[in-house]
């Protein structure tokens, strides 16, 4: 009776796991409940009701379990039901039970006479409910029927019976008296139009205590979890992505393709084709040859164009389409259409096809496609079929075209598809069949900047490395030199400015300056931007002043555009003073006027980034909202500029303290972006950090993992630092400072502007450790982290007062120099009051949370200065802060230090304060604690979203709440719930 073991984790069913907790508990407490649970082979229906089964088995339940098995027309009469009888009849302690039914015995010993005897059949199925019920008396029961699609005639009519008439019964004028849960899942998928089960299912899901529950396929995002957790050695992103992708949300499936040897491959495993093709070898001949057509086409196909490519006469071609529809093999979708339900079926099938076989179809429909219209829309599909029949010739024209069609749409990573597959055909093609005007070279170049605006940095970096290995020396010195200046702006994407520095210099010397031309004015600003990178301001400055008069005299209005934003950056005073943002804000018109999107998202971002700096947030969020709308409508949201602004959004709202609105924009936009971690968690995992969730440390240390990433390793800094400096780690605190510095720190030696964020989160550990020993009397060692402070504070100071361009930081800069000062001083000498007050006013450009925690600071200073009014005062703010946004640590900080302090009369205990909340109301609370909407709570609580918003409303009132989040901090803090309800799934 004991549940089956699996060794792979159960991911992304929480929600639907919960529903099932709800329902056994319901079950426990004597209220008798069916689920029938639907959904696709391998979705991961046994694995859930695995895990419900072992749930109830710990809560003390009986687990029974009955298998239906595919015997075809010959099926046993009752056999999950004699499979859990056989179960009971060895268990001792339901002999009694077992004995007051002997009727039941009948399915034991195969005497399946019954079914020939309508009395003795009602008998045997009253003898079985009647026995079910006794066991559900001697413990709560819970009856696990699996795959009821193979189910036999009998068992069907016995589980109509315990269903609608026996175990789940009201009795007249009362609730459901037996403890008993029954969970019976099937294939939907396997439901074809005539299947048996059909009919059953619609009766049975109109009964008041049974209902359906759906599993449907895994997102993206817990396939990939799934897939890293069943893997011990870390895993290429691109070998994930591709599994998920194939997978399409089915657990099965993604397991199988990992096991394969070569997931890469392309192919199906055989043990996994094996059970795709069973439905398929079902089929008629006619069918059968209509669906290996189809899968020629691809995952889907037009009715026309299968009817013409599989030349079958139109009742023939119906009558087979049917046949596959029933079979659900095929489904048929808009505009005439017909799709495969999963597209592994369609590989499967594709796999099958004799060598020959396939070639000659993809000729067919790559010809069909020829004779129709819209050329560049069938492009991609046309240079699919073409090489697959090995018409070379035509399948690199037909990559070109998509490749062009792609550029036209704003689809760059199509584009680069394309593009590579046109490469990977050019050898093979005969010089005279190439297209006109096109070479290897040109074509690298294209693709490199194809790869860079998908966001595939490195990859560029490669395409443009092959492109110049192949200037020979016929080639012309503009390409060769734009070649250099466009391999030197990649390396710059990847943080190697020595490289691209060098890269640069070599382009801008190939092409003179006189007479003026496009590619010298390109070139110099490609140059001015390596020059700034590897420091050398005064020569970008040189030439980009040079190169705009240059750009003017030609009319390069994008290249105007360019060099003023650099010149925002490296001129006095950077892009954050007036003159540096008007200059900005031309560049941004130039370069729309140009219609050149790279560009323009560029001067958006700065025009962001320097309101940034200059401490006007409310004027950044309109910019960064212009700036990746142009980047959507241009589809360039994965190249560099448009991460940047996604990064910078989610950072102004964490400053602004719309923590909830950050959340919300991160997820979103990792669901878009997943391999840019670094730029959609960041912000986010200080909020979860802020917010008390424990698994904020270990989600940072995944962004260290694989190929360096500048901004994951940021992020991962600022996380890993300030977890270390919460939890009073002062070596790990500094120990990640210094790491996350140095590898950020550039060619030049120029350390990263965050140093001084880092530097002041190290401080604050540093300056706790100082004052613990301080306290106990050790001086000396009170001496050594001082020694440490000082030369913290020291970084502090460098990297604020010369910033990634040159200048003194900004307000964020200043705030965060300001903070290190005060823990500087704080660990040298003990707490400064006036060293605090300054870095609380130094925080007011926007930063609600850093500023609370100054706060919290500046009232511990005031405190020790027998300043109490005051010190009463900045604790409370700090505390107002913290509950408003949900900072958990920093409430219950800021209420140790009010008591210890009595910085608030005295009051009564939590327990006299704690409001009477009723047990409803108490299940409520945990659920918003959960982050659950009121429809979601409904759902888990058996009632109605309007009936949940009531209970909201109760306990916001009762606890004296303003907003859910407010009240979820007051619950913690006047133990209404227990902190780690926040992180519970």
């Amino acid at each position: 009776m004991s549940p089956t073991s699996f060794t792979a984790p159960l991911i992304g069913r929480q929600d639907e796991l919960a529903h099932l907790a709800g329902v056994l508990e319901r079950a426990r407490g004597g209220e008798a409940r069916a689920v029938l649970i639907a959904g696709d082979a391998g979705v991961g229906k046994t694995r859930m009701l695995d895990e419900a089964a072992g749930q109830a088995a710990r809560a003390g339940m009986t687990v029974l379990t009955g298998h239906c098995v595919d015997l075809g027309d010959v099926g046993l009469p009752y056999l999950p039901f004699t499979e859990i009888l056989g179960v009971l009849a060895v268990e001792e302690r339901f002999a009694d039970a077992f004995a007051a039914h002997p009727v039941v015995d009948r399915l034991l010993g195969a005497g399946t006479d019954a079914g020939r005897d309508v009395g003795g059949r009602l008998r045997l199925f009253e003898g079985m409910a009647g026995l079910l019920a006794d066991l559900a008396d001697v413990a709560p029961l819970l009856l696990v029927l699996e795959d009821l699609h193979w189910a036999d005639q009998s068992s069907r009519d016995l589980l109509r019976f315990l269903l609608s008439r026996g175990i789940l019964q009201r009795p007249a004028g009362g609730a459901p008296t037996h403890r008993l849960a029954v969970l019976a899942s099937y294939r939907a998928d396997d439901l074809h139009r005539r299947h048996p089960l059909r009919p059953l299912l619609a009766e049975l899901v109109r009964l008041p205590a049974v209902e359906r529950l759906e599993l449907r396929p895994m997102g993206d995002a817990e396939v990939t979890r799934l897939v890293r957790a069943l893997e011990d050695r870390p895993l290429p992103d691109t070998t994930v992505r591709r599994i998920v992708e194939r997978a399409e949300g089915n657990a099965f499936y993604a397991e199988e393709l990992l096991a394969a040897t070569d997931p890469e491959a392309g192919g199906v495993p055989s043990g996994l084709a094996d059970v795709l093709l069973i439905r398929f070898e079902q089929l008629s001949d006619t069918a059968q040859q209509v669906v290996r057509t189809a899968a020629v086409a691809g995952r889907r196909v037009e009715h026309d164009l299968l009817r013409d490519a599989v030349r079958l006469p139109e009742d023939e071609l119906e009558t087979a389409l049917r046949e596959t529809l029933g079979r659900q093999l095929l489904v048929p979708g808009h505009d005439d259409t017909y799709s495969f339900r999963h597209a592994l079926a369609r590989e499967a099938v594709y796999a099958d096809l004799l060598p020959g076989e396939r070639a000659r179809l993809h000729g067919a429909f790559a010809r069909l496609l020829d004779g129709r219209g819209n050329r560049a829309e069938s492009a991609a599909e046309r240079a699919h079929h073409y090489r697959e029949s090995h018409d070379l010739t035509e399948a690199l024209a037909a990559s070109l075209e998509a490749a062009d069609h792609a550029q036209r749409v704003g689809a760059p990573a199509e584009e680069l598809r394309h593009l590579e597959s046109a490469l990977d055909l050019w050898a093979a093609v005969d010089p005279s069949a190439r297209p006109a005007g096109a070479d290897s070279v040109t074509l690298r170049l294209r693709a490199s900047a194809a790869a860079a605006h998908a966001g595939e940095a490195h990859r560029a970096v490669s395409l443009t490395r092959s492109a110049l290995a192949g200037i020979g020396r016929d080639t012309d010195s503009e390409l060769a030199a734009r070649v250099r200046y466009t391999l030197a702006g990649n390396l710059m994407s990847v943080d190697s400015q020595s490289a691209a520095f060098a890269y640069s210099s070599e382009a801008l010397a190939m092409i003179p300056a006189e007479p003026p031309s496009r590619t010298w004015v390109w070139a110099a600003a490609t140059h001015v931007l390596a020059a700034r990178q590897v420091g050398d301001n005064e020569t970008a400055l040189r030439v980009a002043r040079q190169a705009l008069s240059v750009a003017e005299q030609l009319g390069i209005t994008d290249a105007q555009a360019d060099l003023l934003i650099s010149l925002a950056r490296i001129e006095e005073g950077g892009r954050r003073t007036p003159e540096g943002l008007r200059g900005l804000r031309e560049a941004r018109e130039l370069a729309r006027s140009a219609g050149n999107a790279p560009v323009e998202m560029r001067a958006l971002f700065s025009i962001a980034i320097g309101s940034f700096e200059a401490g006007d947030l409310d004027a950044c969020l309109p910019w960064l909202t212009e700036g990746l709308d142009r980047a959507r409508r241009a589809g360039l949201l994965s190249s560099p500029y448009p991460l940047e602004m996604r990064y910078l959004r989610l950072l102004v709202l964490y400053t602004l303290g719309r923590w909830d609105e950050c959340l919300r924009a991160a997820a979103s936009d990792a669901e878009v972006l997943p391999a840019a971690a670094g730029y959609t968690a960041g912000p986010a995992l200080s909020v979860a950090l802020a917010r008390g969730d424990g698994t904020a440390e270990d989600r940072a240390r995944t962004l260290l993992e694989g190929r360096f990433d500048w901004m994951g390793t940021l992020v991962a800094g600022i996380v890993l630092t300030d977890a270390a400096a919460l939890r009073g780690d002062a070596e790990a605190a500094v120990e990640r400072m210094r790491s996350t510095v140095a590898a950020l720190t550039d060619d030049a030696g120029t350390p990263p502007d965050v140093t001084v964020r880092l530097a002041a989160l190290a401080l604050s550990a540093v300056a706790d450790r100082a004052a613990e020993l301080r306290s106990g009397g050790d001086e000396a060692g009170a001496r050594r982290w001082a020694e440490t402070a000082t030369g913290l504070v020291a970084s502090a100071r460098d990297a604020a007062s010369h910033g990634g361009d040159g200048n003194v930081q900004g307000p964020e800069g200043q705030a965060w120099l300001a903070r290190a000062e005060a823990e500087w001083t704080r660990t040298v000498s003990g707490p400064d009051a006036e060293a605090w007050a300054r870095a609380v006013t130094a925080f007011d450009y926007g930063e609600d949370y850093e500023r609370a925690r100054c706060r919290l600071r500046f009232a511990e200073a005031l405190l020790t200065a027998e300043r109490r009014e005051e010190a009463a005062a900045e604790a409370g703010a700090a505390r107002d802060t913290a509950v408003r946004l949900g900072a958990t640590p920093l409430l219950e900080r800021a209420d140790a230090l009010i008591r210890r302090g009595r910085l608030a009369p005295a009051g009564p205990s939590a327990e006299d304060r704690a409001p009477a909340l009723t047990a409803r109301e108490q299940d409520v609370l945990r659920l918003l604690a959960r982050g659950r909407s009121n429809r979601q709570i409904g759902e888990e609580l058996f009632i109605s979203g309007k009936t949940a918003s009531v209970h909201v409303s109760n306990i916001l009132a009762k606890v004296g709440a303003a907003s859910r989040t407010e009240a979820v901090a007051i619950a913690y803090r006047d133990g209404l719930i227990a902190p780690e309800s926040a992180t519970s799934p």
